[in-house]
């Protein structure tokens, strides 16, 4: 198995941060059943004042292969497209296998 672990910062100018952290916990988490291979989905959006990330994904999928179908199917594309990438300004990753 493989864990993808994702943390990101929102960018300064937006205006709820609320309701983008809860649309991006929306749209991730409802992948679980949608993408082959993604076993278990967590979005974390209430993080700590001593955090310097706002929102943290914590993927299991089943193998390497997985991980690789999951950053290109269709429904995560469009999570990230829409609810992501237009708020964020930066992005750090790390996969390991379990």
């Amino acid at each position: 198995m493989v864990k993808h672990v994702i943390l990101w910062q929102l960018k300064d100018d937006v205006a709820d941060k609320a309701a983008v952290k809860a649309g991006i916990k929306a749209g991730l988490e409802g992948l679980k059943g949608v993408v082959p291979g993604l076993l278990e989905v967590v979005v974390r959006t209430e993080g700590l004042a001593s955090s310097n990330a706002d929102v943290m994904l914590d993927t299991t999928l089943e193998s390497e292969e997985a991980l690789k179908g999951y950053a290109v199917h269709p429904a995560h594309v469009q999570v990230a497209n829409e609810k992501v990438r237009p708020f964020t300004k930066t992005r750090l990753c790390l996969d390991y296998r379990i």
